[in-house]
């Protein structure tokens, strides 16, 4: 604690001396027509980063303790309040700064408060939502340099379609990452990321420290096309033998066919590797490929996603990805099996009136066969529906019901002892949410 206290105080006083003297230094060296233009009023012009989300969880899930027992129904009842504020430009800089406050109504849940299980709630499925006040964000920003943008302290990042980098705003405590980074559109219709990370703060609330570096650049075909290719190599000192690098292409886009109809299409492929001191077992690919049509604004598209395994000893990993958005929500694979996965999957969107209705529905199968129960092989985790409704009661207020239900197939393990541990049981998730937004 006192550690983390110290980084928060460190950073605060970085950005505010950076900020202040660089201000100093450029007000001193240039003579600008807009002089009446202050420090206040760029304060004043800034926009709000506040939120409050009042949620709703509940997680009934068969997942046996022993042969008779199944773990409690979890009932999460959490408020999470984002305050913030960015100020306007400012000879090229701003500043932004934002608190996060998660608070429990209860504590009818098991929420795996730094990625460990919750003292005296074992018997509870898991929500991982625990109470948490911190610094969210803390960032300067500069755009001294036409078309760049320079961001020095703790922010948010989001990329592609978050695979891979994300700050899974899904769950109440965000992921943020603490560092440097940079976006170029110097190039026509094309953006380059670049960026340079210390630290890492997850959603169980755990600040991981070491060093991820990412560089993303994405061509745009098209206002809805674009074709990305990305490095990102991640050497975190608590995970050094998950440590890895994994380089990749993506081609992602809606293409108009006439007034009424639109393409939709997918394609994506990625190698992982061992870095860093990582296990020589990293050694794994990922792809994805999909498609389908959209007409009068509703839309249904087939994909096929692959993370692949090495002969069972490893599989392809996202660690820092939004997971929760892919291979179902009800999150039985934010972390891969060493089987790997391949899961196959519908998706419907669409909306009536003001509501938007989403639905999906998947196939989990290994990607190499694992031991069952009785000595047999398997290669069938289950299947999964998902479905939602979100509704904007005003501009800003926002309701959303969702829910999850993951269905077993073989069973994932040999041994009551693994089976308890690993099974990929039974669960059915529901969720309700409210959000307000200034």
């Amino acid at each position: 604690m006192k550690q983390n206290a110290k980084f928060k105080l460190n950073l605060v006083m970085a950005c505010t001396a950076l900020a202040l003297v660089s201000i100093a230094q450029t007000a001193m060296a240039e003579d600008e027509p807009d002089a009446e233009y202050t420090l206040l009023d760029s304060i004043k012009q800034g926009k709000p980063l506040t939120n409050f989300r009042l949620r709703y969880e509940s997680v009934d899930q068969d997942n046996f303790r022993n042969a008779t027992q199944k773990l409690d129904t979890a009932n999460a009842f959490t408020l999470r309040s984002l305050i913030g504020w960015q100020t306007a430009p400012f000879h090229n800089f701003s500043f932004a700064a934002q608190i996060t406050d998660v608070h429990k109504f209860n504590d009818d849940y098991n929420d795996k408060r730094n990625g460990v299980n919750e003292l005296g709630k074992t018997n509870y499925a898991s929500v991982v939502d625990p109470d948490y006040t911190d610094i969210n964000q803390l960032y300067l920003d500069w755009t001294g340099i036409k078309n760049t943008k320079l961001r020095l302290g703790r922010q948010q990042v989001n990329l592609d379609n978050v695979r891979f980098i994300g700050d899974i705003g899904f769950r109440q405590n965000m992921q943020v990452f603490d560092g440097i980074s940079i976006l170029n559109k110097s190039i026509p219709n094309t953006e380059v990321y670049a960026a340079h990370f210390s630290k890492v703060r997850q959603i169980t609330t755990v600040l991981r420290g070491g060093n991820i570096d990412v560089v993303n650049a994405k061509y745009r075909i098209s206002t809805s096309e674009s074709v990305s290719g990305y490095g990102y190599f991640i050497d975190l000192d608590s995970l050094k033998t998950s440590n890895t690098k994994t380089f990749g292409v993506r081609l992602d886009g809606v293409r108009k066919v006439d007034d009424n109809w639109k393409a939709l299409y997918t394609a994506e492929y990625a190698k992982q590797s061992d870095y860093a001191g990582g296990n020589p077992l990293n050694d794994a690919h990922y792809y994805k490929l999909g498609g389908g049509a959209a007409y009068a604004g509703w839309s249904l598209r087939l994909d096929h996603e692959v993370l692949s395994s090495n002969n069972g000893q490893y599989a392809f990993q996202t660690p820092l990805g939004t997971n929760h958005l892919f291979q179902g929500w009800s999150d039985y694979f934010l972390v891969t099996p060493n089987q790997g996965i391949k899961d196959t999957f519908v998706t419907v969107d669409g909306g009536i009136s003001k509501a938007k209705l989403h639905a999906e529905y998947h196939v989990f199968k290994s990607d190499e066969k694992f031991a069952t129960l009785n000595g047999q092989l398997g290669d069938k985790y289950g299947s999964e529906f998902d479905a939602s409704v979100a509704y904007p009661f005003t501009a800003n207020i926002l309701g959303k019901l969702e829910y999850a239900k993951f269905m077993e197939d073989d069973v994932y393990g040999t041994t009551t002892a693994s089976t308890n541990a690993a099974r990929k049981a039974d669960k059915e998730i529901v969720w309700a949410t409210a959000m307000y937004t200034f």
